[in-house]
């Protein structure tokens, strides 16, 4: 993904509490304003939000399905759990659904762990989903983007005996549409993430709040680029800020201090349910009205 001083603008809608048309309608919508570059979906078995019986859909399966239903916004989930899914497999999801979109996918990923949220912790259990320490969950992190890449761009099979993955005989075919591999997005705040943003990610995304925060988390980030040697802004900074539908004015606001922080990759958080020609009133309201 090209670096840009430009700022971009995607949305990203929560599969909770909603119907896949739902979702698919809005997408539809955004795919056709160009001002929308990029949609997003989350990465949660069971409802964080709202009832907690509600629904909730798959991530990864609602992505290629919205891949298969778009053509021209780049795509993705914010961000995957590496607790979810073994990294061979997910490589391979993640090259099915770049080909059935023609070349689109960023590739969201994260630690996966929130063991301070109850309704995210108990959808582990009831999937039969083992939940281990945040050193064991960040190790693991780095092992799964090194062997994903690998997946991705080495032509023979290979093992990997890590201490986290281990694989024989490794291979994936086909490869991902682009070359040498989809962006990789990894999402997280933490200080031992970030020093597995530093070494493997084309763009880190934080979730917004406390602007000044997330500078500090900013200026972390370059240190430790800086201790491996890698240009510190090679990694496009990316955000995600809620919206409010009556209230448009502080989302404007959490806007122009992203921008300012030096954050180019805005993503702008939907809440459910979704009003007719929600897209639209994003691009009027929240990305042309900035320079009106």
């Amino acid at each position: 993904m090209p670096h840009s001083l430009r700022p971009s603008f995607g949305i990203m809608t929560a599969p909770q509490q909603v119907a896949y048309h739902d979702v698919l309608r809005v997408w539809r919508e955004a795919d056709s304003i160009p001002e929308i570059e990029h949609a997003w979906l989350f990465d949660h078995l069971m409802p964080i939000g709202g009832d907690p019986d509600g629904p909730a859909y798959e991530g990864w399966t609602l992505l290629a399905a919205l891949a298969a239903q778009t053509r021209r916004l780049r795509l993705g989930v914010l961000v995957t759990s590496n607790r979810f899914r073994p990294p061979a497999m997910l490589a391979k999801i993640a090259a099915t659904v770049d080909d059935i979109c023609g070349g689109r996918l960023v590739f969201g990923i994260g630690v996966g762990s929130r063991p301070g949220h109850p309704l995210a912790r108990r959808e582990y259990e009831a999937h039969g989903l083992p939940f281990h320490d945040a050193a064991h969950a960040v190790g693991s992190l780095a092992e799964s983007c090194t062997v994903i890449r690998r997946l991705w761009t080495e032509t023979e099979p290979f093992d990997f005996h890590g201490t986290h993955v281990r694989l024989t005989g490794a291979f994936c075919n086909p490869k991902p549409v682009q070359r040498p591999h989809p962006p990789i997005l990894i999402g997280g705040r933490s200080s031992p993430t970030l020093r597995v943003v530093a070494e493997h990610a084309d763009l880190w995304n934080i979730p917004g709040g406390d602007i000044d925060d997330v500078v500090r988390r900013s200026a972390l980030l370059d240190r430790y680029c800086a201790e491996i040697g890698r240009d510190p802004a090679s990694i496009t900074r990316s955000i995600h800020l809620p919206v409010s539908y009556d209230r448009p004015g502080p989302t404007r606001d959490a806007i122009g201090e992203a921008i300012d922080a030096g954050f180019r990759h805005i993503v702008l958080g939907l809440p459910s349910p979704y009003p007719a020609g929600v897209a639209r009133w994003v691009t009027d309201e929240l990305i042309t009205s900035r320079n009106n």
